[in-house]
């Protein structure tokens, strides 16, 4: 595959991923924590894997956003400031998805949100000439 078309691929996953979490809160009722703080995981885990690709790295097959966050820390020493938004995201990967595996209150899924929009940021802010920023609904994505 192109790399071109791979890496746009990655991201549009993520913005995806982002964007479904942001309007679920908005127009889900009741809000459905965990499959929000899921997107939000999920969102994460393609941009992290978006810059391996950019590097020529094979991401691994793993939802450890903390080993995906060191492997990128590696490349580029400005990731270790993410690492705690990584660690506490990892616990929303696919144990999410499945009966009794992790409660999840509105507080967690708020922390959530706000640490990916905050990775998304940080993203933007190192790679501004791939990651454009957008709106959606009064929210900078």
């Amino acid at each position: 595959m192109d790399k071109q078309i791979e890496l746009l691929q990655w991201k549009e996953i993520a913005d995806t991923d982002f964007t479904h979490a942001v309007l679920t809160t908005k127009y889900s009722w009741p809000v459905p924590y965990a499959i929000v703080s899921f997107h939000c995981q999920q969102a994460v885990e393609k941009f992290l894997k978006w810059f391996l690709v950019l590097n020529n790295i094979e991401p691994p097959k793993t939802h450890d956003l903390a080993e995906l966050e060191k492997l990128c820390e590696t490349l580029e020493p400005q990731f270790s400031s993410i690492i705690d938004k990584c660690s506490f995201l990892t616990r929303f990967a696919v144990r999410t998805r499945y009966p009794n595996e992790v409660a999840i209150e509105k507080q967690d899924m708020d922390k959530a949100l706000e640490y990916t929009k905050s990775i998304r940021d940080f993203f933007h802010d190192l790679f501004p000439d791939h990651f454009e920023e957008l709106k959606l609904d009064g929210m900078t994505k």
